[in-house]
């Protein structure tokens, strides 16, 4: 069974960094785009970055220039660099990945169970 799961969460002071992971385990054929979500208290679910397997990256225009997304295709892991960082990125962020399954099944978008980011001092 496909599993996504994010690390890399806590607390962190305006201004500092963070780094998070997404490891994508189980019956996995191939992945092709992944990406970040995230969801604020009250808010609607948004996108943040995307990474195509050429390592192609996207983002959404209130993190550019602050957040770096990367992935190792090897290791099945993507990773969201985060400088910066403001009270607005407080959310609980999602791991995203476009999956080709092993056995019976075709692609389809997977979902990590989040991760908290908390920007306080």
């Amino acid at each position: 069974q496909v599993r996504l799961v994010e690390s890399g969460g806590g607390l962190v002071q305006p201004g500092g960094s963070l780094t998070l992971s997404c490891a994508a385990s189980g019956g996995i054929l191939r992945i092709t785009d992944m990406n970040w979500y995230r969801q604020a208290p009250g808010k609607e679910r948004e996108w943040v970055a995307k990474i195509e397997r050429s390592s192609t990256q996207t983002y959404a225009d209130f993190v550019k220039g602050r957040f770096s997304i990367s992935r190792d295709n090897a290791k099945k892991i993507m990773t969201l660099q985060m400088d910066s960082l403001n009270s607005e990125d407080t959310a609980v962020y999602y791991c995203n990945a476009n999956v080709l399954p092993l056995g019976p099944g075709s692609w389809r978008y997977y979902w990590g169970q989040g991760t908290q980011v908390t920007v306080s001092s």
